[in-house]
């Protein structure tokens, strides 16, 4: 594809963004996944209208585009969102394995509007007994059964 294509899928994510702004009070977020350069799903940010805090625009959008192609696995899909991913977004991304990101506005222009997403970037550096949220592993040799019936089973499909 040529920058003309890219930019026209760009413009769809920043109008997604901008339609949900105005129309549904939700973030200013927006999504498009496209494979072969055509549109396969596009979503704004849904957190506020669905309750749901993973609901970012990007997670939505490859929600919606694994249900279209019927796969969990988006190789050859390029993604076009609004701002910069968040790290919850870019483990999404990476787990659909996507091939590119075009993204508009970065994570600093995200935080000069209050969605700062550094302190998870922080969190994460932090060894786990150091951070704010408390983890704590619990009935390790009773999880590790499911484990190691995975490993050992002959209708895994890896993904």
């Amino acid at each position: 594809m040529d920058m003309k294509e890219h930019e026209k899928f760009m413009r769809m994510a920043i109008e997604l963004s901008e339609q949900n702004v105005k129309g549904a009070a939700g973030g200013p977020f927006g999504a498009i996944v496209v494979k072969n350069g055509a549109v396969v799903a596009g979503s704004a940010n849904l957190v506020v209208q669905q309750n749901d805090p993973t609901a970012h625009a990007e997670v939505s959008a490859i929600r919606l585009a694994c249900q279209q192609l019927g796969t969990y696995n988006l190789e050859g899909c390029v993604i076009y969102t609004s701002c910069e991913p968040c790290p919850m977004c870019l483990g999404a991304i990476y787990w659909a394995h996507i091939d590119t990101i075009y993204y508009g506005n970065t994570k600093t222009d995200a935080a000069d509007i209050g969605f700062d997403d550094h302190f998870i970037y922080k969190e994460l550096e932090l060894p786990m007994n150091e951070r704010k949220l408390q983890i704590i592993q619990l009935l390790r040799d009773e999880a590790i059964s499911a484990f190691k019936l995975w490993a050992d089973s002959e209708s895994k499909r890896d993904y």
